[in-house]
């Protein structure tokens, strides 16, 4: 793929995957009729639409499961600074609103048959960091869902609330909740090592880092299996100039 100098930007052809006009195609083309198909744990399993940024697979998720029936449960995080003396700097409110990768949100919202994607390894190999899963029952201080991939396909598991304390930041604080993520759609780092049978690639943010590009479409093998939407049918690759001589 040539490489406009002027924008840094590489136009994706036709013979590399599948272009998409818009978001909304990229959905429908990834998850065909899907309050139909959703309750199919095999097809659920093998499909994905992947994304840079969270903002962007948020957004996703969020208009696919409001096309699946059924009532939304909701369960929200305790969180708590771990130094008694940081309290009054950073307050409850400020700890909810944030939204942090490998780490479930505050408000988790979901819906019995909707994909999730494991946040931790609670119990290793059934259930490690990256496995997916369909929710089977949503319950006041459990979750069952059901394993969709690899050895320990469909076997049902209880998923419980567990603390988490996140890494990456300034200060240090824990959040008790589910440690799972909706997963119609995925971040690219999330979804590394994992094999789909048909993939969407959402570029309306471009990649940010290098080798994103390759990872999001190496997920399956052939081009017809790839959707992509890019504004344009254009998008950044962010990786060393030669590579692309």
């Amino acid at each position: 793929m040539a490489i406009d100098q002027s924008t840094q930007c590489i136009t994706l052809r036709a013979d590399f995957c599948r272009i998409t006009a818009t978001a909304d195609e990229l959905i429908a083309k990834v998850f065909p009729n899907l309050p139909q198909n959703y309750r199919n744990l095999q097809w659920l399993g093998a499909w994905a639409i992947l994304a840079a940024k969270n903002i962007d697979v948020n957004a996703i998720n969020f208009r696919i499961q409001n096309k699946i029936p059924g009532d939304l449960t909701t369960y929200k995080s305790i969180d708590t600074v771990t130094n008694q003396d940081e309290v009054v700097n950073y307050p409850t409110e400020f700890l909810n609103s944030l939204d942090l990768p490998g780490m479930p949100p505050h408000v988790l919202s979901l819906k019995i048959g909707v994909p999730i994607i494991l946040l931790r390894n609670i119990n290793p190999p059934r259930l490690c960091n990256g496995t997916r899963l369909s929710v089977k029952k949503l319950m006041n201080n459990i979750i069952e869902a059901t394993i969709l991939n690899g050895k320990f396909k469909s076997e049902n598991v209880m998923l419980p609330r567990i603390p988490m304390v996140p890494t990456d930041l300034p200060f240090t604080f824990k959040r008790l909740q589910y440690p799972v993520r909706i997963a119609f759609a995925m971040t690219i780092n999330i979804a590394q090592g994992q094999s789909l049978q048909v993939c969407g690639l959402n570029l309306e943010n471009p990649c940010f880092s290098h080798g994103q590009l390759y990872v999001a479409c190496s997920r399956v093998g052939r081009p017809a299996d790839l959707f992509v939407y890019a504004p344009d049918g254009k998008t950044k690759n962010i990786v060393y100039p030669k590579a692309l001589l």
